[in-house]
């Protein structure tokens, strides 16, 4: 198959942006502390040697998806001891959220952008035997050059949006060739199946959805002490995964709430932590006083909202708290999984925005594992219910948690698939 007019255009498009685009995404990672060495990861620059045996690189575009395959990855090497695990993402969140959660022996590296140049340089250091795409990653650029490399694709947790599928679906001639390699596409909805199906992905089919198979959170045990005892008695909820819009929409509602509960705690669990200081200034106008957990401030008395503005706690904040309202539900971002909530056994709240998980919650919904609220005096209602009545709360946590499986069969069986494709691909012929 040739390469089209339009992908030949793309091409000669990123090569023209290539050098902006590197410069903006170095730069965003040196902001966000991180070295220059590794910064440079993006431009294809290994900082990190390939290990021997078939090597599955797993990519994931954000701190969610890089989440969703650590248990396939765990579970894959346990089973697999000879293979190698590369992960790539492009943010500084996710690596700091999964670099002490990967398994002893897998790398994560920052992902290269969908240039040529830094695509070879990192395909050509790193030789893997599977790329393994999560959720939407599809970059014509590094499809075309595993393709061109034989190197087997496969899509897990495949999603595609509407947008995206009318997208590609006006140019199905270009479509058809950047696809090409997809030889195994596991959707986590019915819609986005039927998108690639209609693109030409014959290896699409329906499959778990990752973000669904988490066990009960894994949590220092003094942690979760020194967290209990810091906040008492007190009732508390927590506001997860907020965005911008969505905190001055929980912070009317925890007004309302704290005129009849003045020793009521709120968590607040912004979704990018860099927001901090603007969330404060929030805080601030409304009255409530505050103190922010990456200053060491604990969950003391008097209290009124808790600023979780650090990474990799949110299971712990989860678990001290019976009441949950997830976040991305107001603002338009497509919503976040429900699962670890309902892994850690709390009742669950949420706007009405959702469209990236619109299938799991109205499973959610119908199984009575959820709430849905539609603005702050809507969701202060539903939290004072809770509060009011702790067994409705009991019941909704009860009800969620069957719905976030632990899946190890599924999880072994899926990586054994992914093990044998690499494995093949590593003892043929190839670059």
């Amino acid at each position: 198959m040739r390469p089209t007019f339009l992908f030949r255009l793309y091409q000669a498009l990123v090569a023209l942006a290539l050098p902006f685009a590197a410069r903006r995404a170095v730069n965003k990672l040196r902001r966000a502390g991180v070295s220059v060495d590794r910064a440079h990861e993006r431009l294809g620059h290994a900082t990190a040697q390939r290990g021997f045996g078939p090597l599955i690189w797993f990519h994931a575009a954000s701190v969610g998806e890089a989440k969703s395959v650590l248990p396939l990855i765990a579970q894959t090497m346990t089973e697999h001891p000879d293979v190698q695990v590369l992960l790539t993402s492009g943010t500084a969140t996710s690596a700091q959220v999964v670099s002490g959660r990967l398994p002893r022996g897998a790398v994560h590296q920052f992902g290269p952008l969908d240039g040529n140049g830094p695509l070879n340089r990192f395909l050509r250091h790193w030789r893997p035997d599977l790329c393994v795409l999560v959720e939407s990653e599809l970059w014509p650029n590094l499809l075309d050059q595993c393709a061109r490399r034989d190197i087997p694709l496969a899509l897990l947790n495949a999603r595609l949006s509407e947008n995206s599928a009318q997208g590609w679906k006006r140019f199905p001639a270009t479509a058809a060739y950047v696809m090409r390699g997809i030889t195994l596409a596991l959707c986590q909805d019915r819609r986005s199946l039927d998108h690639l199906r209609d693109l030409g992905v014959r290896g699409a089919a329906m499959g778990v959805n990752l973000k669904s198979l988490t066990g009960p959170p894994l949590l220092d045990p003094s942690a979760v002490a020194a967290a209990h005892a810091a906040l008492g008695d007190r009732p508390v909820w927590v506001a997860a995964s907020t965005h911008p819009g969505e905190e001055e929409i929980v912070l009317a509602a925890h007004k309302r709430l704290c005129a009849d509960r003045p020793d009521l705690c709120l968590i607040l669990v912004p979704r990018h932590p860099e927001r901090a200081n603007q969330i404060v200034a929030l805080i601030e106008q409304t009255g409530l006083n505050t103190a922010r957990r990456s200053t060491g401030a604990n969950l003391g008395q008097g209290i009124q909202v808790y600023l979780a503005d650090t990474m990799g706690e949110t299971d712990l904040w989860y678990t001290l708290s019976p009441i949950v309202f997830l976040g991305g539900s107001f603002a338009p971002v497509g919503g976040h999984t429900p699962y670890e909530p309902a892994a850690a056994d709390t009742a669950i709240l949420h706007g009405p925005l959702y469209d990236n998980f619109s299938d799991v919650y109205a499973t959610f919904l119908a199984q009575d594992a959820s709430v849905q609220v539609k603005d702050a005096e809507t969701l202060c209602e539903a939290v004072r219910t809770l509060l009011d009545h702790p067994a409705r709360a009991a019941r909704l946590a009860r009800n969620a948690r069957p719905l976030a499986v632990s899946g190890t069969e599924t999880l072994a069986r899926l990586g054994q698939d992914l093990y044998s494709m690499a494995a093949e691909h590593a003892e043929g012929p190839h670059d």
